[in-house]
């Protein structure tokens, strides 16, 4: 932390001295790469609308939480979303009709649950914030949880990421050559359900899916191979991270929401340069 500031220090940005914005700066380093990892296995797996219905399922959690009286609604959160990822996994593979179709059906019922559950009382009110998220308010004991979880998932992706990739382009060829696909899926999905559960109160659960599709899209664009796909999504998520804190401190404007504005530029800049 100490190193951090000393090089903030030197930056010509005068929110550099600010304690808040040292540990936005921090956490937007610890989400971006994050997310960004799981979302180009997220794009090739076509899971796009699997996770958007996984940040709106954080409604349901919150509301739960709520119920239940916990002082911290987040582990309700996590623990509904990790259900729910399991739920959708297997209604994927299972269902008679089509997984999208699946997975809107579930969305639509987990949603409005949700927002009869917490608009009880006022509750809702309560925990719109929930909406944009405010990365500005995350502590240091945060900051050590989302260090611990890249962590976590920066193992996971060096022991998996093969299988999950080779998966991810054709899962009946994964199958014959004997890769566990019947766990993998599930796997993965619990994995996606405890980041974003997770990242919510500070990305929003309005803007989580696009900070997970829109660097891993643009670097699809600008790739010719699987490395330069994952560190051009990494890259990407990182610029758009801290250029949107930078822009949404001199802005005052939701922090999420101007990186997604800034991923979408830089998306619309790579349809120029498609291989």
């Amino acid at each position: 932390m100490n190193l951090l500031c000393t090089v903030m220090g030197c930056l010509p940005f005068d929110w550099a001295q600010y304690t808040f914005m040292q540990h936005a700066l921090l956490a937007v380093l610890l989400i971006t790469p994050l997310l960004a990892l799981l979302g180009c296995l997220i794009v090739n797996n076509q899971m796009a609308f699997f996770s958007e219905a996984l940040g709106h399922s954080a409604l349901t959690g919150l509301a739960i939480g709520t119920l239940l009286g916990l002082q911290a609604p987040v582990f309700a959160v996590v623990a509904f979303a990790v259900l729910l990822a399991v739920s959708m996994s297997l209604m994927r593979r299972h269902s008679a009709v089509p997984p999208d179709t699946a997975i809107a059906l579930v969305m639509a019922f987990v949603v409005a649950l949700g927002v009869v559950l917490l608009s009880r009382g006022g509750g809702f009110a309560k925990y719109s914030s929930y909406l944009i998220g405010d990365i500005l308010t995350i502590t240091r004991g945060e900051l050590f949880g989302l260090a611990a979880l890249l962590g976590v998932v920066l193992l996971l992706w060096g022991i998996l990421f093969n299988a999950l990739f080779f998966v991810s382009l054709n899962r009946s060829l994964a199958a014959s050559r004997g890769f566990p696909v019947r766990w993998l899926e599930p796997l993965f999905a619990v994995i996606v359900a405890v980041v974003v559960a997770i990242s919510i109160p500070w990305v929003g659960l309005l803007v989580i899916n696009s900070m997970l599709i829109l660097p891993a899209a643009t670097a699809r664009n600008l790739a010719w191979n699987t490395r330069s796909y994952v560190v051009g999504a990494l890259v990407i998520s990182l610029l758009s991270g801290i250029l949107g804190l930078i822009c949404s401190y001199y802005w005052d404007t939701a922090t999420g929401a101007t990186i997604v504005l800034w991923a979408s530029g830089f998306f619309a800049l790579s349809l120029l340069f498609r291989r």
